[in-house]
């Protein structure tokens, strides 16, 4: 009998070449179907993520399927998995999902977070987990109201990378947000899908 199998997942992407499996690079992808096929090895395996992340970038939810054939019962899958994944990869949750989930098509949404570090001088303690910007202390509000306009769906054409196989350029951002704590900005925004490399640009 196959079960597919929903994970929610965090990773620390500074050691690895982003989300999907690349020849001859380390990927989140790549790592983590390596050590579910160590526990059900019966068929080969494919994990299919929610959205993608590129090369250094991070997840605190991310959302993934596989399906398995194996005997594993679904509570000792964390446990399992955490045993053999590096300490930059932690699975939070394993649930049990009809075979026509899909972590990708069936996400209600996606959500990124940017900390920019503003501060005269980099942070060493802050350099993997923020973005070094100064030349001017930067204005929030300012900014605040600049992304209230991407709010709604609209024709996000002009901030997609070539390549991209979508149908058509239109996202919905549902919810835009910035604020400052000291010298981080922290930027979040959420939206039914982006386009390929839409929220970097």
């Amino acid at each position: 009998m196959i079960n597919r199998i929903a994970l929610v997942i965090q990773y620390d992407g500074s050691g690895f070449s982003g989300w999907q499996n690349q020849k001859d690079f380390i990927t989140i992808q790549g790592t983590l179907e390596k050590k579910i096929a160590e526990l059900d090895p019966i068929r080969p395996v494919k994990v299919i993520a929610a959205g993608r992340t590129d090369s250094g970038v991070h997840a605190s939810g991310q959302v993934v399927h596989f399906d398995s054939s194996g005997p594993i019962p679904i509570h000792k899958w964390t446990s399992a998995l955490n045993g053999r994944l590096p300490n930059s990869i932690k699975v939070l949750e394993a649930v049990y999902v009809s075979s026509n989930w899909h972590a990708c098509y069936s996400a209600k949404y996606r959500r990124y977070r940017y900390s920019i570090f503003n501060g005269s001088y980099p942070n060493l303690f802050l350099q993997n987990i923020s973005w070094h910007k100064y030349r001017v202390r930067l204005d929030v509000n300012l900014m605040r109201n600049a992304l209230s306009d991407l709010l709604g769906l609209h024709d996000f054409a002009a901030f997609q990378k070539a390549g991209s196989n979508r149908p058509n350029s239109l996202t919905t951002i549902q919810e835009v947000s910035i604020c400052r704590s000291g010298d981080i900005v922290t930027v979040e925004i959420q939206a039914s899908g982006f386009l390929y490399g839409m929220v970097r640009l």
